[in-house]
C-alpha cells in the first residue's frame, strides 16, 4: 500500500471515531460531563406529612404553661451592647455582605493591572530547501531568531515597546559573505492613538468604574451594618416587651385565682351567689390562655433574637432563655426635624451610593463622547542595526549607532455613518438622567422617612403618657370593685374585667415605652447613624490566601 492509500485510510479512520464519539456523547448537560445530577423523584415527587409521626409524646388534655420535666433551660442575662457585639460577630447576613467589599477591591486591582508592563520573547527557527533559478540565492537556509521585548501600555491610550531581536542566518550560498550571519538591533516602536482613544479620561475608564463600583459595594455594605444593628436593637427590645407583656398576664392570671377563692369564701359565707364562682372559674381559665399566648409570643420573639446573633451557645434550637438586662429608657425629645434631614442628607448611604453611580455614569459619558471621534494611530518606529560574524561584533555596531532607522505612520479610521457610536452615546446619557432622577426620588423619600420616625417618636411618647396614667387609673378601679365585691354589690365578673383592663393598660404602657425606644432606633436608622454613644467600625472580610 503507498503512503497516499494509507493517509486517506487513516484519516477516515479519524473521522468515523469522531463520529461514532458523538454520538456515544448524547448525555452531554445531563450528567455525561460530570454534572451533579438531581434524583427526578427528588425534583418532582411531593412527599406527604404526617405529623403524628415527628410527636414524641402523648398529647395532654389539660392545658400547661410549665416546660418538660426533661427539658433543662438556663437564664443568660443580655444587653443591649452585647446584642450588637454578637449581631457584628455573626451575622450571617453580615457576614455575606461583607465579603462584597473584597470581591469589589480586587476587581479594581484586574482594572489596574491592564497598566502593568509585559514581558514578551518570540523565538523562531526557520529552515528552508527550495530550489533556486540563480546561484546568487541560496537553496538551503538556516535561520534562529530571538527576540526578547517588553510592552509599556500607557495611560494615554499608547503603547511603548522596546525589542532587541538577535538572528543568526546561514545559507548554502558560496557568495554569502558573513555565513553564519549573526545581527542584533534595538527597535523602540510607540503607537499612540490621536483622536479616539487618547487620553486618561479614555483609558482609565476601567479604573474608574471599578473605584467606584468598590466604594458603592463599601457603601452598601455600611448601610447593611446600620441595618443588621437596627434589627439586632428592635428584636431585643420586642423580646423585653414580649417577657413584660408574659409577667403582666402572669400577674393577671395570680389576680384571677385570688378572685376565685375570694367568691368561694363569699359564696360559703352566702353573701354571693354560686354562679359567681363558677364565673370566677372562666376567668381564670380565661387568663390562663393569655398566659400560653403571651409565653409563645416570647419564644418567637427570643427566636428571632437568637437568629439575628447567630451565637453558637445560643442556637436557635438551644434551650437558653435569653433575658433582657438593658432597661428602655422613659426621656422626651423635642428633636429639630430639619436638623435631622440634614444629617440624613449627609449621612445616608443610600444617597452616596447615588452619587457614586452618577459619578460612574458621567465618566461612561465622557468614554461615549470620545468613542465618536474617528480612529488616528501615530506609529514610530526608532532602530539601531547590528551586524557581524559574531555577536560580540554585532552588539559593537549597534553600540556605535551607525546604522539607524526611523520609520512613521499613521492609520486613519472614519466610520461611514458611526450610528452604533451615536446610540451609545444617548444611551449613556439617558443612564445619567436616569440615575439623577433616581436620587431625586431617593431624597424624597428619606426626608418622608425622617419625618415620620419623628412623628413616630411623639406619638409613641404621647401613647406611654397615656398608657401610664390608664394603669394609674385602672388600678384604682380594680380596688374599688373588689371592696364591692366583698359588700355583695358587684359580680365576679365585673372584678375580672377589672382586672383585664388594668392588664391591658399595663400592656399598653409596656408596648408604647418600647415602641418609643423602637422609634429612636428608626430615627437613627432615617439619618444613617445607630444609637448609642459608641460608633462602629467594621472591617471587609480579607481576601483568601492565594
Amino acid at each position: 500500500m503507498n503512503k497516499r492509500g494509507g493517509f486517506f485510510l487513516y484519516s477516515a479512520f479519524c473521522i468515523l471515531h469522531s463520529a461514532f464519539l458523538c454520538g456515544c456523547q448524547s448525555d452531554f448537560g445531563a450528567g455525561g460531563t460530570g454534572e451533579r445530577v438531581v434524583a427526578r423523584e427528588k425534583l418532582h415527587t411531593i412527599q406527604p406529612f404526617d405529623i403524628s409521626e415527628s410527636a414524641t409524646t402523648q398529647a395532654s388534655t389539660e392545658p400547661s404553661t410549665r416546660p418538660s420535666a426533661t427539658t433543662q433551660s438556663i437564664s443568660v442575662p443580655i444587653t443591649i451592647e452585647e446584642v450588637r457585639q454578637l449581631a457584628l460577630r455573626n451575622n450571617l447576613e453580615l457576614k455575606v455582605t461583607l465579603i462584597d467589599p473584597t470581591i469589589a477591591r480586587q476587581q479594581l486591582g484586574v482594572e489596574q493591572a491592564r497598566f502593568e508592563s509585559l514581558f514578551t520573547t518570540n523565538v523562531n527557527y526557520t529552515n528552508t530547501d527550495q530550489p533556486t533559478a540563480s546561484q546568487l540565492t541560496g537553496a538551503q537556509t538556516k535561520d534562529v531568531n530571538i527576540t526578547p521585548g517588553v510592552t509599556i501600555p500607557l495611560h494615554t491610550g499608547g503603547s511603548l515597546q522596546f525589542q532587541m531581536p538577535f538572528d543568526r542566518f546561514e545559507t548554502n550560498n558560496q557568495f554569502s559573505t558573513l555565513n553564519p550571519a549573526k545581527s542584533s538591533d534595538v527597535l523602540i516602536s510607540l503607537t499612540q492613538p490621536l483622536l479616539r482613544g487618547f487620553g486618561t479620561d479614555a483609558n482609565a475608564l476601567g479604573i474608574r468604574v471599578a473605584f467606584y463600583r468598590y466604594q458603592e459595594s463599601e457603601a452598601r455594605t455600611k448601610l447593611e451594618v446600620i441595618r443588621v444593628l437596627a434589627i439586632a436593637d428592635r428584636a431585643y427590645w420586642r423580646l423585653y416587651a414580649a417577657r413584660q407583656v408574659l409577667a403582666v398576664r402572669k400577674q393577671e392570671y395570680d389576680l384571677a385565682n385570688s378572685q376565685l377563692n375570694r367568691a368561694r369564701r363569699q359564696a360559703d359565707a352566702g353573701v354571693v351567689a354560686e354562679v359567681d364562682v363558677v364565673r370566677a372559674e372562666s376567668g381564670v381559665a380565661d387568663k390562663l390562655e393569655a398566659i400560653i399566648i403571651a409565653e409563645n409570643n416570647v419564644r418567637d420573639r427570643e427566636r428571632e433574637l437568637k437568629r439575628v446573633l447567630n451565637e453558637p451557645d445560643i442556637a436557635i434550637d438551644s434551650l437558653t432563655i435569653l433575658v433582657p438586662a438593658t432597661e428602655p429608657r422613659a426621656v422626651a425629645y423635642e428633636l429639630n426635624a430639619g436638623r435631622l434631614v440634614q444629617q440624613a442628607m449627609a449621612g445616608r448611604m443610600e444617597l452616596l451610593e447615588q452619587e457614586l453611580l452618577i459619578a460612574e455614569q458621567t465618566a461612561n459619558v465622557a468614554f461615549a463622547r470620545n468613542d465618536i471621534l474617528p480612529l488616528v494611530t501615530l506609529q514610530y518606529t526608532y532602530g539601531i542595526n547590528g551586524l557581524g560574524a559574531s555577536f560580540d561584533d554585532s552588539l559593537t555596531m549597534v553600540r556605535d549607532a551607525n546604522f539607524q532607522d526611523h520609520r512613521v505612520g499613521l492609520t486613519v479610521e472614519v466610520p461611514i455613518g458611526n450610528e452604533a457610536a451615536r446610540s451609545r452615546l444617548r444611551a449613556a446619557l439617558a443612564q445619567r438622567m436616569q440615575q439623577l432622577a433616581s436620587k431625586e426620588q431617593r431624597t424624597l423619600a428619606i426626608k418622608q422617612e425622617v419625618y415620620n420616625a419623628v412623628d413616630q417618636l411623639e406619638a409613641n411618647w404621647q401613647r406611654y403618657l397615656a398608657a401610664r396614667k390608664r394603669v394609674v387609673l385602672a388600678a384604682r378601679v380594680v380596688e374599688v370593685e373588689q371592696r364591692q365585691f366583698d359588700q355583695g354589690l358587684r359580680t365576679s365578673t365585673d372584678v375580672l374585667d377589672a382586672q383585664t383592663r388594668l392588664a391591658n393598660a399595663r400592656s399598653d404602657e409596656i408596648a408604647a415605652l418600647t415602641e418609643h425606644q423602637i422609634a429612636q432606633i428608626d430615627i437613627a436608622f432615617a439619618t444613617g447613624t445607630l444609637l448609642g454613644a459608641s460608633h462602629v467600625d467594621w472591617q471587609a472580610t480579607p481576601p483568601p490566601p492565594r
